[in-house]
């Protein structure tokens, strides 16, 4: 096992079976369910895994504990894939108490029919927890991304358990760029709860940190700023990358190659980067992590049934649960009798808090027309002020 540092040790597992985690986001590299131990006077265990690894992560426990016992159960956030091993280690260490805050215990009992009363500490904000040499801080974070949830600062080590918070997909056996990784997860899962994200930033501010477990991802120990500095913007909704991000979605290929067009016209007149997706055919979590990590945001979409493509709503409708702002928003749409999707799209949007629409709306009727090029280059012209 991993030794994070003398007295913190890594016990979690790797899932390479998994195709969809929470059954919606592809995960290619699979996924990590991390847990880890904290060995001193008194020995803490943080957190378990996913139901189908208990048995490998109990030998990995068993591994770093030797002849001794756990004496303490962690238990920050109550998702299945961290909480559901919570039973089997009860009966495997029936002297261990379960330490975690109320609304888990609640679940607790949801989940397994107990609530552990008669071994059972539960812990708020400021309440603390001393093992030996190491004293655990707990901090309360209610959803980020659900309402039990606490993190907890070992003062002794100076690491900082950050449940799902600095998490991100992927097995840690895998190699891959953590930023892209780490944005996909949080604007997928965390995105909707930046408030309540920013709230626990600011009391992670206080502490001084050296180190970060979360409970899926590498552990993190250099350059702590560039994560921190990270989650401050993605919380904040505030603009990662200089550049636009073109969304279409296109039938026989018209709107497509508008918005193509749109593409060759920006990145001709110097736009530092210019994505474009078919929300037909790619991963919409991708396309989600790109409209939240550029200002600029192009929707093209046909007239469909006189509405917009299933695939488009499908995309406002991700952004607006996720609380997507402070943004400039294009809208390009075709129709040939009736176009009607810019309409339907901006009302889709107006609820949004700080969205600027840009001008021109182009409306394509079938197929381009000269006329229609020359709005994409004013269009162009005003994504690029």
């Amino acid at each position: 096992m991993t030794t994070i540092t003398n007295d913190i040790h890594y016990i979690g597992v790797n899932d390479h079976n998994i195709d969809l985690f929470e059954g919606q986001y592809i995960v290619e590299n699979g996924m990590a369910y991390n847990s880890y131990v904290i060995k001193d006077e008194k020995i803490a265990v943080m957190d378990t895994v996913d139901r189908h690894f208990g048995q490998e992560w109990l030998q990995n426990l068993k591994q770093v504990l030797g002849d001794s016992t756990p004496d303490y159960l962690i238990v920050q956030h109550m998702e299945p894939d961290h909480s559901a091993n919570i039973e089997v280690f009860a009966q495997a260490y029936p002297g261990a108490v379960i330490c975690a805050s109320a609304a888990a215990f609640n679940m607790m009992k949801q989940f397994f029919g107990t609530d552990y009363a008669d071994r059972r500490m539960i812990v708020k904000e400021g309440d603390t927890l001393s093992l030996g040499a190491h004293t655990l801080h707990f901090v309360a974070a209610p959803m980020v991304h659900w309402p039990e949830v606490i993190v907890t600062y070992d003062s002794h080590d100076k690491v900082l358990f950050s449940a799902d918070g600095f998490g991100k997909f992927g097995a840690l056996d895998v190699e891959e760029d953590w930023a892209c990784e780490a944005r996909r997860y949080y604007f997928g899962i965390v995105g909707k709860y930046g408030m309540q994200v920013q709230n626990l930033l600011k009391k992670a501010a206080a502490l001084d940190i050296q180190t970060i477990c979360p409970l899926h991802g590498p552990v993190l120990k250099e350059n702590l700023e560039y994560y921190v500095n990270l989650y401050q913007t993605w919380s904040s909704y505030g603009v990662e990358s200089e550049g636009v991000m073109i969304a279409y979605a296109s039938i026989y290929g018209h709107t497509q190659a508008a918005a193509e067009l749109l593409a060759e016209k920006l990145t001709a007149k110097g736009c530092p980067k210019v994505v474009v997706a078919d929300l037909a055919r790619e991963d919409m979590a991708e396309c989600v992590e790109d409209a939240f990590r550029y200002g600029r945001l192009v929707l093209a979409s046909v007239t469909y049934n006189t509405e917009i493509f299933p695939c488009m709503r499908e995309f406002i409708n991700d952004l607006c649960e996720r609380g997507y702002q402070k943004r400039t928003i294009a809208l390009i749409e075709n129709g040939s009798w009736a176009p009607n999707a810019a309409k339907v799209m901006r009302a889709k949007l107006e609820n949004c808090k700080e969205i600027t629409f840009a001008e021109p709306v182009v409306t394509v009727r079938s197929a381009l027309t000269e006329e229609n090029k020359a709005q994409l280059d004013a269009l162009a012209e005003e994504l690029m002020k």
